[in-house]
Order: structure tokens, then sequence, then C-alpha cells
């Protein structure tokens, strides 16, 4: 390969450049260090050979302070670019604890009972007496009596959907989008846990006057509650706080927002995060202290830190609600003491969350009453039966783009469902919606997620398509098939049930070999194909 003077000019000089670079950045980290120095230093003393042995290299991100075994261009933690800087560390002594700087904070708690020791520490009180134990020689309480009981309508919400109530040294993490009232509704039921008992309310993000100003909004009486507000950043103390007030729950607001100083890295940084989090969890599971942990979220919604962080925690709750809604929806995404499928229904009010005892009504509000008939679907919530209206519209109205000349807009419903749905409508019904705009809506800002709903979307499609009303009092249920077949579901009768009680005087529902459903004062009206269905709805 031949190259040109100019060509071998422009590669020497920029491996001068590199070079030298090079040689500046080793003499900028062979500054004086505590316990740690630059690889390009080297150490010419006796003991050189031995202190390498007893040394480490790691690479650390001058930005967030997050360290890594290998180089990375590009920072995995805070995504800066060329920012690892190679260093060698000392090797820290086996202190017999295991769990980093978190498990060192909690044997430095102060005394519960008997002070723990660093030889002695487990995450579970009395693992290490006991040893391995049969299962029928195990003694507990049985489950109703174990758990913490939530007193009160909100309360109560809450408690169902942790599956009963609260278990004493189980942590919780609550996550959800800014704004959304996830400290409005800890604080809330912290003041309804602390009737009787000690609660910690722990935030780094507010003043304790901010606090209890909020917690008079909230119609938080001091007078009975047991509750203690602070203002703390600082686990370590935290951790001390806990050890001598012993509540019988704390909440964290936010595990974001505290540090451990034995840890590295800014608040809210991955390693932060997962050495505070192995710290509380080993405080709860110790002392029995139930522990709740308020996450921040990312913008694609999901719980910012390390995955780690959901793992290490028994219950996920995730309070979900649109910015401009005033009702807010509590999930369950992940329960070891409990289901996972259980949701609890908020309503936003000047004065906090107030539960929703009947979200049936909340969510279908016009449906019984016969006020614009609109496509009513009986959905399942965990165990409990929600009806929820669907409104759709077809309009001959085109949109500005060549590509697409109709419009297709969808709230709450599934795009892909929405567009396997509209086949079966035109293959298997006759009825072909390409040639308008359609616009669906499911009120209130619910999002449904079952297969049992597509019989409501499909009836809402075509009745607007044909324009004719659904007949008033009508619930529809069932699932929908490639083939035009309307498919069964599960817990049909808790469906008829729920849409009688509401006052729905008519259910369509999929055929079955062993009988409709027989609930008094509803009529259940049995369908096998969509055809069938949409006939029955529309009269």
């Amino acid at each position: 390969m031949v190259m040109n003077v100019g060509a071998l000019g422009h590669l020497y000089r920029r491996g001068v450049a590199r070079w030298g670079a090079h040689c500046r950045l080793g003499r900028a980290g062979a500054r004086p260090r505590v316990a740690t120095r630059a690889v390009g230093q080297r150490d010419f003393g006796a003991g050189g050979a031995a202190d390498k042995k007893k040394s480490k290299t790691i690479y650390v991100c001058e930005d967030c302070g997050e360290d890594f075994a290998q180089w990375h261009g590009k920072c995995p933690s805070c995504g800066a670019w060329n920012t690892l800087k190679q260093l060698r560390v000392a090797k820290a002594p086996d202190a017999g604890l295991g769990g980093g700087a978190g498990a060192a904070a909690v044997a430095s708690m102060a005394p519960i009972g008997e002070p723990a020791t660093a030889a002695g520490l487990s995450w579970v009180s009395g693992a290490a007496d006991s040893g391995p134990q049969l299962l029928k020689d195990v003694s507990f309480e049985s489950d109703d009596e174990y758990r913490i009981k939530i007193e009160g309508d909100g309360g109560g919400e809450f408690g169902r959907v942790l599956g009963g109530g609260l278990v004493p040294g189980a942590m919780v993490l609550v996550g959800g989008d800014p704004g959304v009232g996830k400290s409005t509704l800890l604080l809330q039921i912290s003041g309804l846990l602390a009737e009787g008992r000690s609660v910690l309310y722990v935030s780094g993000e507010e003043s304790v006057q901010q606090l209890a100003l909020r917690a008079s909004r909230l119609d938080v009486d001091p007078e009975k509650a047991g509750l203690y507000l602070w203002s703390s950043s600082r686990l370590e103390e935290i951790l001390a706080v806990m050890g001598r007030l012993k509540p019988a729950a704390v909440v964290v607001d936010s595990i974001q927002t505290v540090y451990l100083t034995q840890a590295k890295g800014a608040p809210g940084s991955q390693t932060q995060i997962r050495e505070c989090a192995v710290a509380l969890l080993q405080a709860a599971k110790l002392y029995d202290i139930a522990t709740f942990l308020i996450g921040h979220v990312t913008k694609s919604r999901e719980l910012a830190g390390p995955k780690m962080l959901e793992h290490l925690v028994d219950q996920v709750l995730y309070l979900e609600g649109e910015r401009f809604e005033h009702h807010r929806i509590l999930r369950t995404t992940k329960n070891r003491y409990g289901a996972t499928d259980e949701v609890g229904v908020f309503q936003m009010t000047q004065s906090g969350l107030k539960p929703v005892l009947d979200p049936s009504s909340f969510f279908a509000e016009s449906a019984a009453s016969g006020t614009g008939a609109p496509a009513v679907c009986v959905t399942m919530e965990g165990t409990r039966p929600l009806l929820v209206e669907i409104q759709a519209l077809c309009s001959e109205i085109q949109g500005g783009n060549e590509n697409q000349k109709y419009i297709r807009s969808a709230n709450g419903v599934n795009f892909s469902r929405l567009y396997m749905l509209l086949a079966v409508l035109s293959k298997h019904a006759g009825l072909y919606v390409g040639g308008t705009s359609l616009f669906l809506n499911v009120t209130g800002g619910f999002k449904i997620r079952e297969p049992a709903t597509d019989l409501a979307v499909l009836v809402a499609i075509a009745a607007s398509y044909l324009d004719k009303g659904i007949v008033p009092g009508t619930a529809l249920v069932g699932e929908v098939g490639l083939g035009g077949e309307i498919r069964s579901v599960g817990q049909l009768e808790r469906r008829v049930n729920e849409a009688q009680k509401v006052g729905f005087t008519r259910c369509v529902v999929p055929f079955s070999n062993q009988g409709a459903p027989k609930v008094e004062g509803i009529r259940v009206i049995q369908v096998r194909t969509v055809k069938e269905a949409i006939a029955a709805a529309l009269g």
C-alpha cells in the first residue's frame, strides 16, 4: 500500500498528540491520594510488589462517581463519554459482614434489645441461631393475626392491595409519575398506621414544617397519631433514629435522595441506591420494621435505579393516573405476601386521596341510567370486577398526511388489538370501516388490558359506523377470536353480578354448554358469533 507524505505526517502528528494527552493524564493522576494512586504512578519502595498484590484496578467516572471493573467509553450509569479514569485502590479488609457499606451501616445502628455484632449480623432475625427447621416445626401466627391492619376506608383499600394488610418487616417500593400522589398517599397511610403505634416519616425533599403543613391539609390528627416527621438524607442518621424510636413502620421519601457516607457516588446513583436499599432491607428484616420506599421513575415510566432494587423489596406498587384526571389506580406488580393483580382506586381531592368504594359506578356513571347508551365492558382487575365505558366515533374527517388518509386514534386501548378487531369486523360482520376515520376512547383515562373487553370495543365501533344506539342498560363481556367467534372468559358469574348491582338489565355473554349464569334481576343473552353479538346489542 502506498501512502503520500501528507497522510504519513497526519498520522505522525495524531500519534504524538495522543501520547502527549496520555502523559498529561498520568501526571494528573499521580497526585498524592489516600489509599489510592493512578496506575501510571510507579512505586519503587521495597514493599511495592506486596502493595500491588493488596490493591485492585477500577475505573471511576469523574461525573457520577460510579466505579466499574472494566473501562467503558460511555459511562453505563450517567451516560457521559470519556469520563472513566483508571485507578488502583487498596483492597478493603474483610470485616465478616458482607453487604458492603449497607451492612456496615446496619451494624452501627443503636442497639435494639441486643446490639448487632459484626460477626453475627444476619439479614433475618434469629436465622443464625435457629438453623434449618422442618416446615412442621415452624411456629407462626395466622395470616390475619400477623398482618398490621390499616383502619379507615383509605387504609382498607391500601391494605387490600397489599394482600390483606401490612406485613411486619416487609419492604414496599412505591413508584409513580411526578405529582401523581405518592407522597400524599403514604403520608395519609402513615397517619392511619400511627394510631396506637409509632411511625417515622423521613423526607429528603421537604422540611419538617412543610411535612406538617401537608399533614394538616390531609386531615392527619396530630393528637391521636404517633407520627414522627424528620427531614434527613444521611442514612446512618436515619438508621440510628430507627434504632432509638423502634417504629412499627418507616417511610423513606425518597430512596433517590438518601446516601451512605461509606458508599461511592452522589445520592441517586446506582451504587448509592443499591447500598441504601440493602441497609434498609437488613434493618427491616432484623427488627421487623415495615419499610416504605418512594421511588422516582424515568421518562419511560420505569422505576429509576438498578433493577436489583425491585428484586430486593418484597412488594412493588405503582400509582397510575394522568395529570388532568382526578382518579388514581394503585397496582401491584410484585407481591410476596399476596396476589399481584389487585388494584386500588382512589380519587384526588383537596384533602388528599380518597378511596373509591364503588369503582364500577365511578367509571360507568352514565351507562346504567341509559344516557348516551355507551358500550360498557365488565373487566376484572385482580379479584375486583370493574365496569368501564368505551366510546367510539366513526367520522368522514380526513387527515392531512398523504400516506395516512384516515385517522386512527385510541385512548386506553392497545393499538394492535384494535387493528385485529377491525379486521374481524370487516371479514365476519361485513362492516368495513377502513374508509372512515376512527376515534376510540375509554372514559376516565382507564387503560383496559383484558381480552374480555374485545366485544365492547367491537360493538362500540359497529354502533357508531351504523349510526345506531346500543340498547340502554346493556353490558358486554367476551373475547373475540380471529374466526369471528365469541370466546368464553373467566369469572363470568361475578361479572354479571357486578353489572346487575350497578343497575344493568341486560348482559351479552359468550355461549357456554353449561348454560348462562343465573343472576336475578338481569337478562343474560348468550351469543356465538360477532354478528349475533352486534344484533343483540343494537336491538
